[in-house]
């Protein structure tokens, strides 16, 4: 097992999200970072749905109650094991006692820490994704005890995988239309996709607002189906990015779509950060 010292700004255990249960009304969920969680789990051989801990802004301080092997993806927030600076995107093994912490930001914004054979959470609604309303814990605690599988072996990196780390600092968003998109007019469409657009501090896993406003007046739609990366209009002309905890359905235009690398990319940006859309033809 992990004993929490300290949790972190927000750590939550994810894995890739409840996928069958959008009619019953249930969130997704899952990694934000898709991308980042997955190749944490491939370089350490898990199953890719196997749950990591996903950690935003400011990294936790663990303390490691038995061996296994660590791999961390995702944004760098020097990482250090036992007082040891260890690199992302490596296969670390780490000893019974040796204390993980996190220091200085680099760059991103969320990390992912994989272990051998995943962490051993509730599992409700096929996944171990944490959400309040659906798991009992929504988020690591201070002096907590997340549960792992001990690993008796020394570990080697599973296979030789190039790691992508530039999409950490990209900021082109790419999009399609989305099923109002149609219902604008010819500035409103200049405007999505030739003007920055900053991240506001209403960012959360549930969605992503944006502070320049886009004059609307577009009616409002019958409250229909929204996903992941939905991008609405509201009727103040601010953009909402819906994200992995989005609800399942909405009343306001949705103008954009975003891609599955895009999503990733977004959940990487923080307050302040600057992004442009792209749409994909």
């Amino acid at each position: 097992m992990i004993k929490v010292i300290h949790p972190g700004f927000y750590s939550t255990i994810q894995d890739l999200g409840r996928k069958d249960f959008q009619h019953l009304g249930v969130p997704i969920s899952g990694v934000m970072d898709v991308y980042a969680g997955k190749m944490a789990n491939a370089i350490l051989g898990n199953d890719e749905n196997c749950a990591v801990l996903e950690i935003t802004m400011l990294g936790p301080k663990l303390e490691f109650c038995c061996d296994t092997a660590i791999v961390i993806t995702g944004a760098n927030l020097s990482p250090s094991l036992a007082n040891t600076i260890i690199n992302n995107n490596t296969l670390v093994n780490v000893n019974k006692g040796e204390v993980l912490s996190f220091n200085k930001p680099i760059n991103g914004f969320r990390v992912y820490l994989a272990v051998s054979g995943g962490f051993q959470s509730e599992i409700v609604l096929n996944s171990r994704s944490m959400y309040q309303g659906i798991t009992k814990a929504i988020s690591v605690k201070k002096g907590g005890v997340l549960k792992i599988q001990p690993k008796n072996h020394r570990s080697k990196a599973y296979s030789s995988i190039k790691i992508r780390t530039d999409y950490l600092n990209e900021k082109t968003i790419s999009v399609y239309k989305g099923p109002e998109f149609k219902l604008l007019n010819n500035e409103q469409m200049d405007k999505l996709f030739n003007q920055e657009f900053t991240i506001s501090k209403e960012n959360n896993r549930m969605a992503y607002q944006l502070d320049e406003l886009i004059i609307n007046d577009l009616s409002g739609i019958i409250t229909s189906l929204v996903l992941p990366g939905t991008v609405q209009l509201t009727p103040s002309g601010k953009l909402i990015v819906l994200m992995r905890d989005c609800q399942t359905t909405g009343g306001y235009p949705r103008v954009l779509q975003l891609s599955e690398s895009a999503i990733n990319t977004l959940a990487q940006k923080c307050t302040g950060n600057r992004i442009i859309f792209k749409l994909i033809s």
